[in-house]
């Protein structure tokens, strides 16, 4: 029997492919064929029909990497067609599968959008039935995009890819297709997979392979067509056996999971979302029960404003309730890095161009592919009016299989959003036997539900789903072996399989990817773009918002909406992680560049504003703090003359008779020995030593770093194997010797083929030791980490996240510690006993590692470095080359609290306007766990002034927010700023402008207060 099921197999699978799919389209005629290659990016559709056409034929190569030839087909249907179903079939010279080869879209002459080409669907249909002689015109857009492959390429920059042509057009026909053919290829597809998928010894199995091997035997090869109704007749029975009471219930959801820039461009992307609309809208006129669910605004913005005509097809089937807009997000973001109000941003310019456009509220957040998922998410999804959440990447984890498919997900506050994560473990499912076969062995919670969703269609631009995929979906849609599968919305699965399992397992915290930690590090000015870009918008806000209400100032609605969705684009989860090719990245730091300028001038104009006051100013200089707390008697998020400033005691500075030098302003005593390093770091006031006994703050150290796979996403864990202390100097200078504001340590050092140059700084009143770092990094297959031995007992460390923070095992007690050996912080990463602690916090860098050793002399080492920098050569073969600059800090007995003050002074440095007024804060707390996050005014431009906060500490908080106006009402609303469901009612204003908030912890509030009537 073993010797038939191998038999019939092998009899199949060439039966199908020699002799059954090409009788698909067997009757052909040749179609004229002429192109024009575009000489530089790509053109407007109208510029590409209008442009001069030169005579070609198949055979011919076109396409440098990244051009793109427009092909003119033309031809007419034979006479003797007529009664047929006629299509054009393509072939651009495809080398790899959808989405990761040549693509096109086929236009119409009046410039009508009518369907991508991709390898697996490279057909495009004329007539049904033909009439016998219509002409034919069609014009196909092709992009020559080239398969982008490690472990170094050239290919991933216009700069450096080379200029031959990559393809070869292979076909442009038109055929006759042959729908009995075409019906018995999907019978014999799903019946052989399910065959081959089910176990030896069910008797199904033998069934079906009797009814294959019946079929085959009645096919006359030598006439496909003319027997394919009989074979089809021999299928029929088994594909007519149902399907058992007890099957798994499959949600199908069409989908195109189409990264935002990864192996391409942004550009390309634009137009890879266009194909792919057109493909779906297409496919729904033919399938009224198709159903598919996109995400992410910005590629619906995209092809709104470059493809308008795809975007009125897709209002049409949104309206219709096939096309399922999902995600409520603006791209489908990384959520480990984006700060906390970035990533409501998110929500807010997704949900709501979803409501502008299609008038839909989403409810599920669509997260499939991104590298982790912060705890700081389910509050967010709340908050947004969302309801689920969906993620598939947690399928890669390395180590540890997650331990549910559906469950409720428990975020930082206590929030809770009803998860599913799919056990087909793809986005990119094909509803093949194989994937049916493994979702349902492979499902976690059998016996308590028995539903899943499987998003299906071909991903990164192969155009979403197939009319394959449809047909199979049908053939499973009641089959007796196979789970039971209805295509259907996300919202009703979701619906569905709550109703089934209320009371699914709770997970508590982040979801932590356990592979690509390397995102955390790669591409370091992508990432230092992203963190001075929210940090920026931050004060452009706030003191456009203070300006216009205390001057008159006019709040640049426009400019700074504009901005936040180029920030929230870069946020992208192969943008910001640093996966995307060089392109991408080049574009990316000049587009920072723009983005910082811009803001830059928002922020100057309104200080000088503010710093006037209400008449023309005097001389003297305003000092502004954008940071939520009060630094130096500047108060927080307002400003003051610089006279107002304190300063703290005086700073000193010596030499130590060993070489070195001694810093010391009354709060920290800090000792750099002759090679530079941080021997000391000594709290005065509780009579401590920071840095553990025999080691060194701020050392440099390089390990090899060439992880097993995916270079710019991975760190695997043996790279700490081997470690290279950076401890020889070229240069240790006192600098700043006889200033009482600072005093500072310069440091250089050479290693390989790179440099480094330091200044080490303690500044008058401040417990932090700054260090500001220059690197000219020219290695390979390199990591550059900053190590900080801190001498404390520490089981577990505090890591700044959105809106709070999280603690993470420093210790390997289990499988799924020892997995995080590099994990993602914000602005700081604390580590501490109950009494004593120390925090390291930074302006542009999230990787980080926390390890504990035990000493000789019994204590404890708690160490936290910092990783500043990778050198992966693969997608970007020349992945941060050039010079870096950082700034960390080290901050001696800090607990908690002062880790978060001292994490937002560094991202916020103060500023200085010329002037001499007092600038009164529109928003004060008197709570010091609360943080004010943003502040605005309100989107809807009636001069309301939104406000978000958060409690930081991880404890419950009643407090009073202050207006610095006049006020007369306050309300909370949700992240969109609609009234929320949870305490709409309008808070009590009290006479001195202040409302009582009471904050569980980590809870974020939205406020919004209305000025009174002057």
């Amino acid at each position: 029997m073993h010797d038939d099921r191998r038999l019939v197999e092998d009899r199949l699978d060439r039966v199908l492919r020699e002799r059954i799919r090409p009788a698909v389209h067997r009757t052909t005629v040749p179609l004229g064929v002429e192109v024009w290659h575009v000489p530089g990016e790509p053109v407007p559709v109208a510029e590409g029909l209008a442009a001069p056409y030169e005579p070609a034929r198949v055979g011919d190569v076109w396409g440098r990497a990244w051009g793109t030839s427009w092909f003119r087909l033309t031809g007419a249907v034979p006479a003797d067609w007529a009664g047929t179903q006629v299509e054009a079939v393509v072939d651009l010279g495809y080398d790899a599968g959808p989405g990761f080869s040549a693509e096109g879209l086929v236009y119409r002459p009046d410039g009508t959008a009518v369907k991508g080409l991709h390898p697996r669907s490279a057909s495009v249909r004329i007539a049904a039935p033909a009439a016998g002689g219509e002409p034919v015109t069609l014009y196909v857009e092709a992009a020559a995009n080239p398969l982008i492959e490690g472990p170094v390429t050239l290919l991933g920059d216009t700069e450096t890819a080379p200029p031959e042509p990559m393809y070869r057009l292979r076909r442009a026909d038109l055929a006759v297709f042959d729908p009995d053919v075409w019906e018995l290829t999907q019978d014999l597809d799903v019946l052989g997979e399910l065959m081959h998928e089910l176990p030896m010894d069910t008797p199904r199995r033998w069934d079906v392979l009797r009814a294959i091997e019946r079929a085959l035997d009645a096919l006359d090869l030598d006439d496909v067509p003319g027997s394919a109704a009989a074979a089809r007749e021999c299928l029929a029975p088994a594909l007519a056996a149902p399907a058992a009471a007890s099957a798994h219930q499959v949600s199908g959801v069409g989908h195109a999971h189409i990264d935002s820039a990864w192996l391409w461009p942004l550009r390309e992307t634009v137009r890879k979302v266009a194909r792919t609309c057109s493909n779906v809208a297409s496919l729904m006129d033919d399938h009224p029960e198709f159903v598919f669910a996109m995400s992410q605004a910005q590629q619906l913005a995209w092809i709104k404003e470059h493809r308008p005509e795809v975007f009125a097809r897709v209002k049409e089937k949104v309206a219709a309730g096939q096309f399922v807009p999902v995600g409520g997000m603006w791209v489908e973001s990384d959520t480990n890095m984006p700060g906390g109000e970035a990533l409501a941003r998110q929500f807010t310019h997704g949900k709501r161009f979803f409501l502008d456009e299609f008038g839909i509220e989403t409810e599920e957040v669509w997260l499939p592919d991104s590298f982790g998922y912060t705890a700081a998410l389910p509050q967010l999804v709340k908050l947004s009016g969302s309801k689920w959440f969906l993620t598939q990447k947690i399928s890669w984890s390395q180590t540890n299989p997650f331990p549910h498919h559906t469950f409720w997900w428990e975020g930082l506050d206590g929030s809770r959003v009803f998860t599913h994560f799919p056990p087909v473990d793809t986005y990119n499912s094909e509803f093949s036997g194989q994937e049916m076969a493994h979702l349902v062995r492979n499902f976690r919670d059998k016996g308590s539900a028995n539903r899943s969703m499987v998003p299906f269609g071909y991903g990164d631009g192969g155009g979403g789903p197939t009319r394959e995929m449809l047909a199979r979906a049908l053939r499973l849609r009641d089959l007796e072996g196979s789970p039971r599968v209805d295509i259907e919305k996300p919202a009703e699965f979701f619906a569905k399989a709550r109703a089934e399992y209320p009371n699914a397992p709770v997970w508590v915290g982040e979801l932590y990817l356990e592979l690509h930690r390397g995102t955390y590090t790669s591409q370091a000015k992508t990432k230092q773009g992203n963190r001075r870009s929210e940090a920026l918008l931050r004060e452009a806000e706030l003191w456009a918002a203070t300006a216009a209400v205390r001057t008159g100032f006019t709040y640049p609605y426009e400019t700074l909406d504009r901005i936040w969705k180029t920030v929230l684009l870069h946020q992208f989860h192969d943008i910001l992680p640093g996966s995307s090719i060089a392109w991408v990245h080049r574009e990316a730091r000049r587009t920072y560049a723009r983005v910082a300028e811009e803001l830059e001038t928002v922020i100057d104009a309104a200080q000088r504003a503010l710093a006037r006051g209400a008449g023309p100013g005097a001389g003297g200089t305003v000092v502004f703090n954008a940071a939520p707390h009060e630094r130096g008697g500047i108060p927080a998020m307002g400003g003051a003359p610089a006279g107002y400033r304190a300063v703290g005691r005086a700073v000193s500075a010596g030499e130590r008779p060993d070489g070195g030098f001694v810093l010391e302003n009354g709060l920290l005593r800090v000792t750099v020995d002759r090679r530079g390093l941080v021997t000391s770091v000594y709290d005065i006031a509780a009579e401590r030593e920071a840095v553990a006994p025999g080691s060194a703050a701020n050392l440099l150290q390089i390990h090899p770093d060439l992880p097993n796979h995916w270079d710019a996403w991975d760190m695997d864990s043996f790279y700490r194997n081997t470690v290279t202390d950076l401890t020889s100097a070229d240069e240790v200078l006192l600098t700043h010797k006889d200033d009482p504001v600072l005093a500072a340590v310069r440091v250089v050092r050479s290693f390989g083929s790179s440099r480094v140059e330091q200044s080490l700084t303690l500044r008058a009143g401040a417990k932090r030791l700054d260090i500001e770092t220059e690197v000219d990094w020219q290695e390979r297959e390199k990591l550059l980490k900053a190590a900080f031995p801190v001498d404390v007992h520490a089981d577990r460390s505090a890591a700044e996240t959105q809106f709070g923070h999280v603690f993470r095992p420093t210790h390997t007690n289990t499988s799924w510690d020892a997995a995080k050996f590099e994990i993602c912080a914000h602005r700081f990463l604390h580590v501490g006993e109950p009494d004593w602690g120390a925090a390291v916090v930074n302006d542009s860098t999230y990787g980080h590692d926390v390890t504990r050793t035990v000493r000789e002399d019994g204590g404890t080492t708690t160490t936290v470095r910092l990783s500043l920098l990778r050198a992966p050569r693969f997608p970007d073969p020349d992945t941060d080359q050039g010079v870096h600059r950082f700034r960390y800090a080290f901050v001696a007995g800090a607990g908690i609290a002062e880790a978060v003050r001292e994490g937002y002074r560094i991202n916020l440095p103060e500023r200085s306007a010329p002037g001499d007024a007092m600038v009164v804060p529109l928003v004060a707390v008197d709570h010091d766990s609360v943080v004010v996050e943003s502040v605005k005014l309100a989107d809807d431009r009636s001069g309301a002034v939104v406000v978000r906060l958060y409690e930081a500490l991880g404890r419950r908080a009643d407090f009073r927010v202050a207006a610095g106006f006049p006020l007369a009402s306050a309300v909370a609303v949700d992240l969109l700023e609609r009234p929320s469901a949870e305490g709409s009612a309008p808070y009590e204003v009290s006479g001195d402008q202040a409302v009582a908030l009471s904050l569980r912890p980590f809870q974020i509030v939205t406020l919004r207060l209305v000025p009174a009537v002057r």
